[in-house]
């Protein structure tokens, strides 16, 4: 029941307590000058120079030096193409060139002498990887995040709004962080002490649970206004939890249809397994199903009509198999096979299949490994890596900018010791990593 009038109730607030919120997300986070500087190094610092780009900061972003990567295979996920004893020069925070010797010479010429060298020969170097589903809340998980190759990320939400000032760093600290697309609150009918990470949730506070339409569309209100460019949601429990049943319907298709709308063209992910629950998320318009285990061959056709995009989380639902819990074990023998069955449907049918870890904190699942897993159910090594970058960076709005390594495409690259194009497991052997024009890994 929902029990107060929301059209009367005051909006989110103004900039002022925006900032203050997001002050204490920081702290939370481990954002700090000392923080950063220790995580960048030598990186460039922004520099004060009287051109404004931040709302207060009367300064501009810096830049990393000019970086060139050379004598690798460079892979295109778009095209399947490959060109060995390629060249890629990073500057000014984007590619300047990619491919031969022969294409990249002027590119290579212009940055001479104020660029540093990698040697990749030898091995194979692809874009930056998009992992489209984590849970970032501190520096600690964004090093680890980018160690494995992620450089572009979506959050599956944070407790207090870590993510949204984990989100702001690349602009104004290259390499400190991947990039990211936050989500804010997780969208669920228990907030717990998320409710204590903004004041405007107090109106909530009195609720036995978040359930009502108009309690949901405010909740995804005040997200949008914290800085949130996606929205979380959930129709059914974790699965995780064996004190959980993953098939209890949490929400329906009125529910999460309050939520998109209010989300106004904010993509909405939903958490689902039951067929129910991915249904009816389906139905109410969610960008994306996250791990969607049971999942039916009627709502993929729909998926497929709409343009719905498939997170299957595999290492997060495989892995229960190993549990020393009996329930989790028993669920994760159970739903792996229906997982990949469904993941293989999915993608015969036109479904856009997304590779994303599920990783929380610092327990960090490296964005290869679940490109193998995608392999492992059936896609091929060009489509498992297409989940984790041209793909994804589709479903995250930033097609053409991550997941290729073209002139003007963001500054990241990976650089590995086997053919991503032969083996989908090839992802799990990153060498070297540049994110945002800056080398956050470098074992070569």
């Amino acid at each position: 029941m929902c029990l107060h009038d929301h059209e009367s109730a005051p909006s989110p607030a103004g900039p002022l307590s925006r900032r203050n919120i997001l002050a204490g997300a920081a702290a939370l986070a481990g954002i700090s000058a000392a923080a950063v500087a220790g995580h960048l190094g030598a990186a460039a610092p922004a520099r004060a120079d009287g051109s404004p780009s931040g709302p207060s900061y009367p300064g501009r972003p810096g830049m990393p030096d000019a970086l060139i990567v050379e004598g690798a295979t460079l892979v295109d996920p778009a095209t399947g193409g490959a060109v060995p004893d390629a060249v890629v020069v990073f500057d000014g925070g984007v590619v300047a060139a990619a491919g031969t010797r022969d294409e990249t010479r002027r590119a290579v010429a212009d940055v001479a002498g104020r660029a540093l060298r990698i040697d990749a020969t030898g091995r194979w170097i692809v874009p930056g990887l998009v992992d489209v589903h984590v849970h970032a809340n501190a520096l600690a998980d964004a090093r680890l995040l980018l160690a494995g190759g992620a450089t572009s990320v979506r959050s599956g939400s944070s407790s207090f709004y870590q993510d949204v000032a984990l989100s702001a760093l690349p602009e104004w600290a290259p390499g400190a962080a991947p990039r990211m697309r936050a989500a804010g609150l997780f969208v669920s009918p228990q907030l717990g002490d998320s409710l204590l990470a903004d004041p405007d949730l107090a109106p909530l506070a009195p609720l036995e649970g978040v359930t009502e339409p108009a309690d949901l569309a405010y909740l995804t209100r005040v997200n949008l206004s914290r800085g949130a460019v996606v929205i979380k949601t959930r129709s059914n429990p974790r699965a995780g939890l064996p004190e959980q049943d993953p098939r209890e319907l949490v929400y329906g298709q009125e529910q999460i249809a309050a939520i998109v709308s209010a989300a106004r063209g904010a993509g909405v992910l939903c958490h689902a397994y039951s067929a129910e629950g991915i249904d009816g998320a389906v139905r109410a318009g969610v960008k994306s199903i996250e791990h969607g285990v049971f999942v039916t061959e009627a709502t993929i056709a729909e998926m497929a009509r709409r343009g719905t995009y498939f997170t299957p989380t595999m290492d997060a639902i495989t892995s229960m198999a190993s549990s020393s819990n009996p329930v989790l074990a028993a669920r994760g023998a159970e739903y792996t096979p229906v997982l990949k069955a469904a993941v293989l449907a999915a993608h015969e049918a036109g479904v856009p299949v997304v590779a994303g870890t599920d990783s929380f904190g610092t327990d960090v699942t490296p964005i290869g490994t679940e490109v193998r897993l995608l392999g492992e159910a059936g896609l091929s090594p060009l489509e498992a890596l297409r989940a984790a970058t041209t793909r994804a960076a589709a479903l995250l709005g930033w097609e053409g900018r991550a997941g290729v390594l073209a002139r003007g495409a963001f500054a990241d690259a990976v650089v590995l010791d086997a053919d991503p194009l032969a083996d989908a497991g090839a992802l799990k052997t990153v060498r070297a990593v540049v994110a945002q024009g800056v080398v956050v890994r470098n074992e070569l």
